[in-house]
């Protein structure tokens, strides 16, 4: 049986020469392929570390279960698709509203690990009946309405409970990630959000040693003084030992509030598998369905042992692009990185120490981005919002979502937020379409799946790439 783990030897093994790839089944030698192992993990470090500590998950079980993530994908793709799984930030919004109504994490793996399942069949769907299944009960209005009220919704989370917590650190982390995003050029300008981080950690640092404690909000409770960054876990912190795993826990309000990410997350996958395909030179439609598979049950593992969800990650398909080394085996490598980073309780420990202004001001930049990500997949499909079949029901269903519009069901259920503004748009569409007059149907949407939702250059690029 062929699971993609045996690579030929590229030329030398030393340098491409100009012009050449390596192929997914190819590789350089071993100490220049762990190399570019190392340099995957530096690519996706920033938001698989960043994704957990929003979510309030243990930053090493993420870290370790995107690696064992990243070889379950690898093997059931047979080595065809090079890509790296690290922790979604698709979740964040959604780990807020059920910690905001009481869950813990158990109840926000648990609605989780459900979506994860979902993904899977929807997976094994487009595998047996084709990619059409997926336009067909997902265009990209609804789609890109989705994913934009998912990314909107979390507005309140950055100004509520981060950005107060230290109002001036947050603006200057704000304003230098901004730069680092448009000044950057190549593999920095795709961490410039990892780089806002560490710029906020050092000043944070600074201003402590300066000015002392800051009197103000903690976490969004009453105001205190305290330290901006706070180390004394990091000193009791050992540099060996397993990460913390918990059961997930399930309850249905909790599992309707997440299941609308599965939408953005085939939309994920889907953008990316065409990206590597277009960038590999080989189509990987066939694919298709078992990578969203794939992505789905790693999710399921990561969440079964109480970690966040997985996806296929821009920024190492970037790193790709950069290089014009596909192989896989520099993702094993990688994989191999992060089980290691997983094992040391010192480094989650630093994770969750990030002080909350500088949570602040990557997160007005980063959830921006999350919600413009469905702008992008709109305009990829050009989707004409002149036309009130695709206008009204994206109005609403977004307007529900962001601003927390509730419908009550009963005396103990109700729906909000992105669940309801998900089945806003997704039935409103397709109940319009159906008593639309013809001429507002005429002009047939490009197929999500045709145009994707990210491009990728085969140079280095000037522009970072977000993902929801």
């Amino acid at each position: 049986m062929n699971l993609g783990v045996r690579w030929t030897l590229h030329g030398d093994g030393r340098t491409p020469a100009p012009g050449a790839v390596v192929r997914p089944d190819e590789r350089l030698s071993w100490p220049r392929t762990v190399g570019l192992g190392a340099q995957h993990v530096v690519a996706m470090f920033g938001a698989s570390f960043v994704a957990p500590v929003l979510m309030g998950l243990d930053p090493n079980l993420a870290i370790m279960m995107s690696g064992v993530a990243t070889v379950v994908f690898l093997l059931a793709t047979r080595g065809r698709v090079p890509s790296y799984l690290g922790c979604s930030l698709s979740f964040v919004g959604v780990a807020a509203t059920i910690r905001a109504t009481g869950g813990d994490s158990a109840t926000v793996t648990g609605a989780v690990l459900v979506v994860g399942a979902a993904l899977f069949l929807a997976g094994l769907a487009v595998r047996t009946f084709g990619a059409r299944i997926i336009h067909a009960a997902m265009p990209p209005v609804v789609t890109g309405a989705v994913v934009m009220l998912i990314g909107f919704n979390l507005a309140p989370v950055t100004a509520s409970t981060y950005w107060p917590q230290d109002q001036w650190t947050a603006l200057l982390v704000m304003l230098f990630t901004g730069l680092a995003v448009v000044c950057l050029r190549g593999f920095w300008s795709r961490v410039a959000i990892f780089l806002g981080l560490v710029f906020g950690y050092a000043l944070s640092w600074v201003l402590d040693l300066v000015f002392g404690k800051i009197h103000s909000p903690l976490g969004g409770a009453e105001a205190v003084d305290h330290w901006r960054l706070d180390l004394s876990g990091v000193a009791r912190a050992d540099w060996l030992g397993l990460p913390s795993f918990h059961a997930p826990a399930f309850e249905w309000s909790a599992i309707l509030v997440a299941l609308p990410v599965v939408i953005a997350l085939i939309a994920e996958n889907a953008g990316h598998v065409k990206a590597v395909g277009e960038m590999t030179g080989e189509p990987l439609d066939d694919k298709l369905g078992t990578a969203i598979a794939a992505d789905g049950a790693a999710s399921v593992l990561s969440t079964a042992l109480g970690g966040p969800p997985n996806t296929t990650y821009s920024e190492n398909i970037g790193v790709m692009a950069a290089t014009r080394v596909y192989s896989t085996a520099a993702y094993w490598a990688a994989a191999g990185f992060a089980l290691l980073f997983g094992l040391c309780p010192k480094f989650g420990a630093v994770v969750a120490a990030i002080p909350g202004g500088v949570l602040g001001g990557i997160t007005v930049i980063l959830y921006g981005m999350i919600g413009l990500l469905g702008a992008q997949i709109w305009i990829n499909a050009k989707v004409d919002l002149r036309n009130p079949l695709n206008l009204v029901p994206a109005a609403a269903g977004i307007i529900i979502g962001v601003g927390g519009v509730n419908l009550r069901i009963s005396d103990t259920f109700e729906l909000g937020g992105i669940a309801l503004g998900t089945i806003v748009v997704i039935t409103g569409y397709h109940v319009l379409r159906a008593f639309a007059p013809a001429h507002m149907k005429e002009r047939p949407e490009e197929p999500l799946l045709d145009a994707g939702t990210s491009a990728y250059d085969s140079g280095e690029g000037d522009q970072p790439v977000a993902r929801a």
